[in-house]
């Protein structure tokens, strides 16, 4: 009865031991893993190159465009006129000034390009109303252009015949840009280092000028829809992708070359050059590589230290298929052992990693029928894990990196002694002990 009795109080003082500590415990902020994808991505300041040919206005005079920047231009459209005398020119843009020329398809055209503007307008980027603004601009003046270059026909034919004013002609089907930059003829050959320095460079507006003389820029035209960024990467960046190219599915073709001691990415593209025709100059972004796992907050993330047990020094229970240890005993009872089962975190092809909780560095673990030895605490190890709080009290989990950035890490799946998807861990692995109770 008395035996009963003591049984009875070490039962009470234990719930009460463990009531105290779960009272008096801090609540530690959990999280649930799940499935995530981190990419390798790396941002580049890259240099476009295109097909462009400088056309050079062939007289001196007052000068006129009619298409719009970024417009496509067919054989033998009209791009520009000279006047010499500069009096055809004052009408054509007096008659331009009057927006009462526009007909409905321009209207209706215009319109429509408002409401897609509208609906797509975002107010974190306001510098984009007035990119809209210019070009609306200059696709109305140009539009108003023609029309007054077609209104003054008749004076238009007798300046002709004069030959003081002349209509010039796309000699080639391109997209007609008014500006000019020092970078027409640069090609993936013949580029240079110093070419990527932004500070520079300079560019020389052409649409907005009233006068030029003859053999100087009128315009230019881009002849081929295919076009280059050069990207200026690390060696170690250029040998990754060499390295790994057959492994990479990109939307861009790309090469490598080396050039005066430096690497450039060279991407080739066939689409969408229309879309920076202004542009010399553009960021891009290389999504390198791509990694898919368990995604965890890097705040989860801990060290802790294991003994590291050669594998050989393990042996089965006799009711029991866990390996432990046979411990040996101190003196006074030579030759004596005790079986433990410790706690196995992590295994390599030789090595079983296991903590402090049923054995102590300096015990010495009596190989199985053998004379052999090995003390505790010979040789030590850190792993990497974070702490699964599914029970209610911490338990180190060791994780395998795949991929990091600065805020998550995506681990490996399915790994011995790892987490799992839908695990609860401790979102601030630092302040978490082996076998704490976890107040959520």
């Amino acid at each position: 009865c008395l035996g009963t009795d003591w049984i009875f109080v070490i039962i009470i003082i234990y719930v009460i031991f463990n009531l105290i500590s779960y009272l008096t415990s801090s609540p530690v902020a959990e999280y649930e893993v799940g499935q995530g994808t981190i990419a390798t991505n790396h941002i580049y300041h890259g240099l476009i190159l295109r097909d462009e040919t400088v056309v050079y206005a062939g007289q001196s005079g007052y000068i006129n465009y009619y298409l719009k920047n970024g417009a496509k231009a067919s054989v033998n459209d009209v791009v520009y006129s000279i006047d010499t005398s500069g009096e055809l020119s004052r009408q054509i843009s007096d008659v331009a000034s009057n927006g009462d020329t526009l007909d409905t398809e321009t209207l209706n055209e215009v319109s429509s390009e408002l409401d897609v503007f509208r609906n797509s307008y975002d107010s974190n980027t306001f510098s984009s109303v007035y990119t809209f603004k210019n070009e609306l601009n200059a696709q109305l003046t140009q539009t108003l252009s023609m029309n007054a270059l077609s209104s003054l026909n008749e004076d238009v034919k007798a300046a002709v015949e004069n030959n003081t004013f002349y209509k010039k002609k796309s000699e080639k089907p391109g997209i007609i840009v008014y500006y000019t930059d020092g970078y027409e003829s640069v090609t993936t050959d013949n580029f240079t280092s110093g070419q990527f320095n932004m500070a520079d460079y300079k560019r020389n507006s052409l649409d907005d000028q009233e006068q030029v003389t003859a053999n100087t820029p009128a315009y230019k035209r881009i002849d081929s829809e295919k076009w280059n960024i050069l990207l200026p990467v690390s060696e170690d960046m250029a040998k990754q992708l060499k390295d790994n190219k057959d492994d990479f599915t990109l939307t861009v073709p790309y090469s490598l070359t080396k050039k005066d001691g430096s690497y450039y990415v060279n991407l080739s593209l066939k689409t969408a050059m229309i879309r920076y025709v202004n542009d010399r100059f553009i960021d891009v972004e290389l999504v390198v590589s791509e990694k898919t796992g368990l995604k965890i907050p890097n705040s989860a993330i801990t060290k802790k230290q294991f003994y590291t047990v050669p594998k050989e020094y393990f042996t089965q229970g006799v009711d029991s298929s866990v390996p432990g240890l046979m411990i040996e005993n101190h003196a006074g009872d030579t030759g004596s052992v005790t079986l433990v089962q410790p706690t196995i975190y992590y295994e390599t092809d030789d090595f079983y990693y296991i903590d402090d909780e049923t054995v102590s560095a300096g015990d010495v673990v009596v190989k199985n029928n053998s004379s052999g030895t090995y003390t505790i605490g010979s040789d030590v190890d850190k792993l990497t894990g974070v702490y699964n709080i599914n029970k209610g009290y911490a338990v180190f989990k060791q994780i395998d990196i795949l991929a990091q950035n600065n805020k998550y890490t995506i681990v490996d799946t399915g790994t011995s002694y790892g987490v799992a998807l839908y695990d609860h861990i401790a979102l601030d692995g630092s302040k978490i002990k082996e076998n704490q109770l976890v107040v959520k």
